[in-house]
């Protein structure tokens, strides 16, 4: 098995999408940023986020048992950042964006390339992470976007969505 600094380096080099996942219920308001983020099946729509058990918004994501996955833009690098510091207050990370709701009352941000609302319908405890899955009830998507991506232990803009991807 190898060491946790070797993984570490090795995970740097698998981009990933920039997500502020959200929620709002019985345990309170919450974020963070993730890129831990996957879909899983599409029949029926679920997806997986991972949050590590030392997080903060940990215990309030399964109290709530419900988020909103809100795949960041290109430029909205400074809230991945806003919602990254572990200092930062919960009505402060919220005190910047334009924030509304759908099915389930998490928090959802205008201008998101695509945000996903869903209710957490089971976790996993794997090592330092729980596993949330998610079943997807609702999605906006803005479709003049550009993408938000992580890779190599930084910010990357990718091209914006094309109609036709010829797949």
């Amino acid at each position: 098995m190898i060491d946790k600094a070797t993984y570490r380096d090795a995970m740097a080099h698998l981009g990933a999408a920039v997500n502020v996942v959200t929620s709002d219920g019985p345990a309170g308001r919450c974020g963070c940023t993730a890129s831990a983020v996957c879909g899983v099946t599409d029949q029926p729509p679920m997806l997986l986020v991972c949050i590590n058990r030392s997080s903060r918004n940990n215990a309030a994501f399964k109290e709530n048992a419900r988020l909103c996955v809100n795949v960041l833009d290109a430029g909205q690098q400074a809230l991945a950042m806003r919602f990254s510091a572990k200092d930062l207050a919960v009505e402060d990370r919220f005190s910047v964006g334009e924030w509304h709701v759908l099915e389930t009352g998490s928090p959802v941000l205008r201008g998101a390339a695509v945000s996903l609302d869903c209710d957490i319908t089971f976790t996993a405890e794997v090592g330092t992470h729980t596993v949330f899955y998610c079943a997807v009830r609702a999605a906006a998507t803005q479709h003049d976007s550009e993408a938000l991506i992580y890779f190599g232990r930084g910010f990357h803009r990718v091209g914006r969505l094309s109609q036709n991807l010829g797949c």
